[in-house]
């Protein structure tokens, strides 16, 4: 089933309500009266988890919280005022390499939960720049921090523990494989400083398996692949966000590269409904591909945010294809997801993208 157009006054009403609808009843009411503990809600995925929350929270009477760990709860306050006056929304400053359960019973003083239902690990800096640049900062931020929400989530006895991992953990996808399963046994090079974010990922994945052996945490790996959605930065290293500002300033549409690579990406709506049921009902310890199974070509989907936002812009392909070498992929087998927790891709491409540019507009 595909979306309808969204709402001319109010696009993410629209995504909030469809999250709502297609999160399963019984997810909701494991969250009822519940403690939430959130890293990185203040990035993409987290401010995406934040609204939902908030919206479920108030239209279900769940009568929850979520603490929210954030380098700057100020800044994001501000340009994000409602979830900032949010009742069921704390904010506390912090580094998520270094905080601990203390920590954050101090800053919140009286208000501190003793205990926590969940933890929700979504702070990495996924970013190209960093990975080039400080691969080590990189290996930190996500090991330590790591480590660091898995030992909160202990102290405050939360069982459940959802860790945003990464399609990267399987380094470069075979030619021949179109859709990567989780079971594939490959992996980032060890010798190259780019897989710094891979490799710190798989590490990750597996402090949360060793806590789950000593601990009995019940860690669940959503291993995230590509997505689009309001709220996804422009300017960054994601080819999607990349056209859509083309085509906001009036084109041309710059691909970098040959257009030749295999990409697919899911709507930011149907990536929270995604997450909130792997944190309550996915089997832990088992990793679980994030994304969307319908994989297209770079320069297929400039042409589709063509389409979307103006037919009648150019676009620039930079270089021509090496002859004879295969395409590269970044496409996740989702059979998992919907054989074993019923989910599957809601929001048509289209959609998605005229919504994302619909609200950076």
């Amino acid at each position: 089933m595909m979306a309808a157009a969204p709402s001319a006054t109010n696009p993410l009403a629209d995504d909030l309500a469809h999250i709502l609808a297609h999160t399963d009843g019984s997810v909701w009411e494991a969250l009822r009266g519940q403690n939430i503990f959130i890293t990185g809600g203040t990035g993409f995925f987290g401010r995406w988890l934040l609204e939902s929350f908030a919206h479920a929270n108030a239209a279900l009477a769940l009568d929850a919280r979520v603490v929210v760990l954030s380098r700057n709860p100020g800044r994001f306050q501000v340009g994000a005022r409602h979830l900032g006056s949010d009742a069921g929304i704390m904010f506390v400053r912090g580094d998520v390499q270094s905080f601990d359960a203390d920590d954050v019973r101090s800053a919140l003083g009286k208000q501190a939960p003793e205990r926590f239902g969940f933890v929700i690990h979504a702070a990495t800096g996924a970013s190209a720049k960093l990975n080039a640049e400080n691969p080590l900062l990189m290996i930190d931020t996500i090991v330590q921090g790591t480590r660091a929400a898995l030992e909160f989530a202990l102290a405050t006895e939360a069982r459940r523990f959802l860790l945003t991992s990464s399609g990267a953990v399987y380094g470069s996808q075979p030619p021949d494989v179109t859709h990567v399963p989780e079971d594939y046994v490959g992996g980032p090079d060890q010798t190259n400083v780019g897989s710094a974010y891979g490799e710190g990922k798989r590490l990750a994945e597996l402090l949360c398996v060793c806590f789950q052996k000593q601990h009995g945490i019940e860690p669940v790996l959503a291993r995230c692949f590509a997505f689009v959605g309001p709220f996804l930065p422009l300017d960054a290293h994601f080819a999607i966000g990349n056209f859509i500002r083309d085509a906001l300033r009036g084109g041309p549409i710059r691909v970098g590269g040959d257009g030749t690579p295999f990409r697919s990406y899911l709507y930011a709506a149907d990536l929270a409904v995604w997450l909130w049921t792997m944190l309550v009902k996915a089997a832990p310890g088992r990793p679980f591909n994030v994304g969307s199974s319908r994989s297209l070509f770079i320069a297929e989907l400039a042409e589709l945010v063509r389409a979307a936002l103006g037919p009648g812009l150019q676009i620039h392909i930079g270089k021509a294809p090496v002859a004879g070498q295969p395409p590269s992929r970044y496409v996740p087998s989702t059979d998992r997801a919907a054989q074993e927790l019923g989910l599957r891709e809601q929001i048509d491409l289209q959609t998605a993208i005229q919504r994302t540019a619909h609200l950076a507009q």
